[in-house]
């Protein structure tokens, strides 16, 4: 797993075809993301650092977001 941004992460995220878990081990939590039963993204929170992670092709993951609203 790569380091991706966190509007990245959100995207896949928000993704209604996507699935998410949280799991939280008193300071640490980490969130996964899968499409299906593939991990292809998490998130770790470790006091006040936060990292995001996403697989080598996670890009065809993301959905097209509209620019003008």
């Amino acid at each position: 797993m790569k380091l991706i941004m966190k509007t990245e992460f959100d995207n896949l995220r928000l993704n209604p075809l996507h699935d998410f878990e949280t799991d939280s081990n008193g300071e640490k939590q980490v969130v996964k993301i899968y499409c299906g039963e593939l991990l292809i993204a998490k998130k770790l929170k470790l006091k006040k650092s936060v990292r995001f992670f996403g697989i080598a092709t996670y890009q065809q993951y993301l959905t097209q977001e509209d620019v003008l609203k």
